[in-house]
């Protein structure tokens, strides 16, 4: 495709600098991103490359030198995520999803979504008691589930916050692990504590789990109790059974909400068994007032080599993620819902029918 030349003209204010980053980062980080060529002279951009891609740069810059100009200190992560948003949809408002942190101080500010994904995923939890988010590590779901649990936790909106996983990891059996049940499963927790304290100091957390505001727990420790007033996190859900998922849904009692995270390519359940977030994917993706929220590598908000990573492996098996066999399976492949089920799907639970059968 032939390359194209754009100017474009920004107000130029002692702001502007902030917008380009220590030693032009942020601008190194544009050009990278959508391959162009990018040079600046005053508050003129000189822009060369596809067009397309240069009209993606331009909304990018044109929205930051608007955040920059209004005070909005834009760093390099911000300039990531108006890349990834952007590149997802032309036409998003990238104010509304820059601009719109939940109210959750956090070691670095306030959180705020990272991408439409993730955007999405929080209104999600705002209009929906039930919510599922699905996709692969460093997409933010857990960590966007807990900042808007104790968001609710601040607002009174609920009493307690509820945490817990599946005690289960790589065919570790919990038996053959040294110590008390506590010792036991408390590795497995580790992660919800890890965004729990980015979030609140240690010694406040400290206090609200002494007095069971908040909660962290291994799901077995669900069993038979009803939740009610409650944001409950279940994490890892992938490694979840059936019977463990419709266990734990039914726990939700009055005034209470549940967010459901997992990678469904990740599955570290014993052979033969059916993984609970897979098969409520099935059974429960029309149901009104529960939501599934679909991450991909797209939405990974780590190191940036991470994405590449994930990208790598998925790339690495016949150009096919497990991930993306697993989608196509669910819409029948091209949209067609009475295509045979592939090998792999085996283990997979057959949709319910209308009469029941």
């Amino acid at each position: 495709m032939q390359e194209q030349r754009k100017s474009v003209s920004l107000s130029y204010n002692d702001s502007l600098q902030n917008l380009f980053g220590n030693y032009d980062e942020n601008l190194k980080t544009i050009e990278k991103a959508f391959d162009v060529s990018l040079t600046v002279r005053g508050s003129e951009f000189s822009l060369k490359g596809e067009e397309e891609n240069i009209n993606k740069v331009e909304k990018v810059l044109k929205h930051l030198a608007s955040l920059s100009a209004n005070g909005y200190p834009v760093s390099n992560q911000d300039v990531r995520s108006a890349i990834r948003v952007v590149s997802e949809d032309t036409e998003a408002d990238l104010r509304k999803v820059l601009l719109d942190p939940i109210q959750v101080p956090s070691r670095k500010g306030f959180v705020t979504p990272k991408s439409l994904t993730q955007k999405n995923y929080i209104e999600a939890i705002q209009q929906h008691d039930i919510v599922f988010g699905i996709g692969p590590a460093g997409t933010g779901k857990t960590y966007l589930a807990m900042a808007m649990a104790i968001f609710f936790l601040q607002n009174r909106a609920f009493s307690r916050i509820i945490l817990t996983r599946p005690a289960v990891e790589a065919g570790e059996k919990l038996g053959f692990l040294p110590g008390d049940l506590y010792e036991k499963v408390n590795p497995y927790l580790r992660p919800l504590y890890d965004a729990l304290h980015d979030m609140m100091d240690i010694e406040k957390a400290r206090k609200l789990i002494e007095r069971g505001t908040i909660e962290i727990a291994p799901i077995a420790f669900m069993r038979g109790r009803t939740l009610n007033d409650s944001f409950v996190i279940l994490d890892e859900a992938q490694n979840t059974t059936s019977e463990q998922m419709k266990m734990f849904l039914t726990r939700l009692g009055f005034n209470s909400k549940a967010v459901i995270t997992g990678d469904v390519t990740q599955v570290d359940l014993p052979e033969g068994k059916i993984s609970g977030l897979k098969e409520a994917h099935v059974i429960l993706n029309d149901i009104e007032g529960i939501k599934f929220v679909h991450f991909t590598e797209k939405d990974v908000v780590r190191h940036p080599l991470v994405q590449k990573i994930i990208m790598a492996y998925e790339r690495a098996d016949n150009g096919k993620s497990p991930r993306q066999r697993y989608v196509e399976r669910l819409t029948g492949g091209n949209g067609n819902s009475n295509s045979e089920p592939e090998e792999d799907q085996k283990d997979q639970p057959a949709p319910i029918k209308a009469d029941g059968s």
